[in-house]
């Protein structure tokens, strides 16, 4: 029975960024619980994190913060020459890193993010670029930055055209990481023979499989079971099934249920 389930606590230290992270997403209802929810790759979910809530300076700002501290607190920022972050929602990010490592740290770093077409009139008549700022140069140092990771497909797609693009324009670049808001810390999807996915069944470490076939690290803010753990513990309150209150232990339990089945292990 649910109401006698103990709910699974992780005790860790946070930094502060994570917990401004943990209480703006749930501020903001970025951070919701509801009923019947899918995730892009057909499995359910009892959570969702939209980051299309971050829709005001002030939001914009404290999560370009959030990654700045990031960036500085792992040493990242020392080996980055462009912040790129993919469209649409990435490239509000990486400017708003980049704003903020200026502001902040003194950081002056360059910013790209990447077209749906290249451009082919303009500045790009002589030979389109699938960057909007034609930032790359020969041994450029990139860190790419997006919301969150479920699956990492957007990633794989963003690797190929950043080397693509690369190629045609005869350049030597480096993509040295990606780093994301929120980790759903959670395994990749798994499908039947006719494509269609397959509950209760876990695939493989998403972040783990994506390093091991790019060699590309991944850096998150936040993983997710800390975030949740935090609001838990402190009664903060979520949006659960479209009321703010604080999380109670049915939620919760459904939560690490979740985890428990399509969790990294």
């Amino acid at each position: 029975m649910i109401e006698q389930a103990v709910p699974i606590i992780y005790y860790c230290a946070m930094e502060d960024y994570k917990k401004r992270l943990a209480v703006i997403l749930a501020e903001t209802g970025s951070l919701f619980f509801d009923k019947d929810l899918i995730l892009k790759d057909g499995r359910p979910t009892p959570y969702f994190v939209n980051f299309g809530m971050f829709r005001t300076g002030r939001l914009s700002m404290e999560l370009g913060s959030f990654f700045a501290e990031m960036m500085v607190d792992r040493g990242i920022v020392d080996h980055t020459d462009i912040i790129l972050g993919p469209s649409y929602k990435g490239s509000a990010i990486a400017l708003a890193a980049s704003i903020a490592l200026y502001t902040h740290f003194g950081c002056d770093l360059l910013f790209e993010y990447d077209r749906k077409e290249a451009k082919r009139h303009g500045e790009g008549s002589k030979g389109g670029s699938m960057m909007v700022n034609r930032t790359l140069f020969n041994g450029c140092r990139i860190f790419v930055v997006d919301d969150v990771a479920s699956s990492m497909a957007t990633k794989y797609d963003l690797i190929d055209k950043i080397l693509m693009d690369a190629e045609a324009q005869n350049l030597d670049v480096t993509v040295i990481g990606i780093g994301i808001a929120v980790d759903r810390e959670q395994t990749t999807a798994v499908y039947d023979q006719e494509g269609k996915v397959v509950i209760n069944q876990k695939g493989e470490n998403t972040i783990q499989g994506f390093t091991s076939k790019t060699g590309i690290p991944v850096h998150s803010i936040a993983g997710i079971r800390e975030i949740i753990n935090y609001l838990f513990m402190d009664k903060i309150p979520v949006m659960i099934n479209g009321t703010p209150r604080p999380m109670d232990e049915e939620t919760k339990f459904r939560f690490d249920e979740y985890l428990r089945v399509y969790g990294n292990d």
